[in-house]
């Protein structure tokens, strides 16, 4: 009788067993593996516009470094008014800006009346006080009324392309220097740009000639109207989608993803594209996975679920209770299995995992009540430490650096709530790495500005020198944040003030509710200097240069004039240039 009463009841626990199991691997595994396609694929397509969007504005920039680097080369050639005896000294100018600027074919230059003075060419005759009235010419016309002037792209023999550049000096007698410039030199810049194996990119003009790929037979055959049309076209569907679209390339009968930036200074437009079927090819491969992943899954999970259902009817329980018990925070149970297989050593592994779970909570119990009234780096200091006397009310020689944003008020006011927290998350996330990097304690965080001690709560032996190389990393960081927001349209500079003094440190506040700051003198001066520091600048107290051993080169500064201070406030500055 209780064999045969037994046996369903064994037969049914199996059944039970089995489906759960095999249900609670197979269905989160589908579930994992149907979300993970999608999500992958989001963020696949998400990773692709974002890189040519990225790769499109880097190629607009170097083309505009290009033109930026001719049109300062092209300035020191109307820094000199055209007076009697300079004719010599303008023609050396001149030879020298062709040896130094390849691009530039053709200089002419034009005195303030209208005059050719000077036109030296690398492709044909040079000329020398012509007296051709060019006036009327447009790029002087466009030159004078805007100081820089770019002309049209033109092709020679409907081949090379060529632009026109023209510059007026700061006085009306320095004339205008007008260059002829070869713009096949941009190859270089548009050749070098690869996206995947296939990608690459291209400029076209405002009309939509091609004036720059990397397959520059394409560049030489001139001004194509069924190329330009396809050009315009193009551009005209990705404006449209806002966005990188899919799209046909008209010249080669492909489907491509692509992305376009402009170049501000011509209007030219940059395109930078790569095939669909390169650039989906990692989401199908990952689908593909994805599927094979979920077959073998469910006949691993089948095969599994079996082979438990018959071993774990009687130890499952154990574990089921020891779970229990943990999951309400009884991490001092403990599992007795003798089963000799690997029951017993998943019981050797749940009873070390409940003492380590012990260990885990009591530490992190004692963060918890610190990081009540703590900054949270002070906070793991303390318990790595094991010692809460470091928080204690004390006088101690201490370093204070205050950072602020320049022109962030302007910006805030104008700019949309997203991206003012977009600059802020970037710019702290960046000076939060300098700071844990050089073992400094950040104190407070005041909208675009923070304070942060060295030398406390634990000391250092060089604090000064610390707190200087901390400023020149922070320095360095926020610039190439600056470089990115100039691109994203944003005027924001960075400034550091530092000081260094005793100061009474510790833990001030109320119940619940405390930091640990630095009171005294030297960090009211921090802020001081920081109030005054220029974009760049990192002003420095006398006591910490002195302090220095001259591993960061300071130089001094005006005296600073500081309510509290005095009028003659001694001052340094970081000369390193970031």
């Amino acid at each position: 009788m209780s064999t045969d009463a037994a046996t369903p009841i064994q037969r049914t626990l199996f059944r039970k067993y089995f489906l759960v199991m095999f249900a609670a691997v197979v269905l989160p595994l589908l579930a994992n593996g149907a979300s993970e396609a999608w999500f992958g694929y989001r963020d696949q397509r998400s990773l692709l516009d974002r890189l040519l969007r990225v790769e499109a504005d880097n190629a607009a920039a170097k083309i505009e470094n290009f033109l930026t680097g001719i049109k300062d080369q092209l300035g020191w050639a109307v820094q000199q008014g055209w007076a009697r005896g300079t004719e010599e000294q303008h023609r050396l100018a001149a030879l020298g800006l062709l040896r130094q600027v390849p691009a530039i074919v053709n200089l002419t230059l034009i005195d303030g009346e209208g005059k050719e003075r000077l036109y030296i060419s690398s492709l044909g005759l040079n000329r020398t006080e012509a007296g051709t009235d060019r006036s009327g010419e447009p790029a002087v016309v466009g030159a004078r009324a805007a100081r820089l002037w770019y002309g049209p792209v033109t092709f020679h023999l409907n081949s090379e392309p060529f632009m026109t550049i023209a510059i007026t000096g700061n006085r009306k007698a320095a004339g205008v220097a007008a260059a002829e410039v070869n713009l096949k030199l941009i190859w270089d810049v548009i050749s070098g740009i690869r996206v995947g194996d296939t990608g690459q990119a291209f400029i076209v003009d405002q009309p939509g000639r091609l004036i720059a790929h990397p397959d520059m037979d394409r560049v030489l055959r001139g001004t194509d109207d069924q190329t330009a049309l396809a050009m315009n076209r193009l551009r005209d569907t990705i404006a449209a989608a806002g966005g990188t679209p899919i799209t046909i390339d008209a010249a080669e009968g492909r489907t491509v993803i692509a992305a376009t930036s402009s170049v501000q200074s011509t209007g030219w437009t940059v395109f930078v594209e790569q095939p669909l079927s390169e650039a989906f090819a990692p989401i199908y491969a990952a689908l593909w996975r994805t599927v094979a992943l979920l077959f073998a899954g469910a006949a691993f999970a089948a095969a599994l679920a079996y082979w438990l259902a018959e071993r774990m009817s009687g130890p499952i329980r154990l574990l089921q209770q020891g779970t229990e018990r943990i999951g309400v925070g009884q991490f001092d149970h403990r599992i007795e299995i003798a089963s000799g297989d690997e029951l017993e050593s998943l019981a050797r592994d749940f009873n070390r995992m409940a003492g380590e779970l012990a260990i885990s909570q009591e530490r992190s119990e004692r963060i918890n009540r610190l990081r009540g009234f703590l900054a949270p780096q002070v906070a793991e200091l303390v318990e790595s430490s094991g010692s809460k006397d470091l928080l204690a009310g004390q006088l101690r020689e201490v370093v204070v650096l205050f950072t602020d944003l320049r022109g962030f008020s302007a910006f805030s006011s104008i700019a949309d709530p997203g991206e003012i927290i977009a600059v802020l998350g970037e710019y702290y996330q960046a000076l939060g790495q300098a700071i844990n990097a050089f073992g400094a304690t950040l104190v407070s965080i005041e909208g675009d500005g923070m304070m942060v001690l060295v030398n406390a709560p634990l000391a250092c032996s060089d604090p000064a020198d610390r707190a200087l190389e901390l400023a020149v990393n922070m320095q360095a960081r926020v610039q190439e944040l600056s470089a990115l927001w100039t691109v994203r349209g944003h005027d924001i500079g960075f400034g550091i003030g530092l000081a260094m003094g005793n100061a009474t440190v510790g833990t001030i506040g109320y119940e619940g509710r405390a930091e640990y700051t630095a009171v005294g003198p030297v960090t009211n001066l921090a802020s001081r200097l920081c109030s005054v520091a220029n974009n760049r600048q990192t002003l420095v107290d006398a006591r910490a240069a002195m302090a220095a051993t001259g591993r960061i080169l300071l130089r001094p500064v005006p005296a600073k004039s500081f309510k509290g201070f005095g009028d003659n406030v001694a001052a340094f500055e970081v000369a390193v240039t970031q």
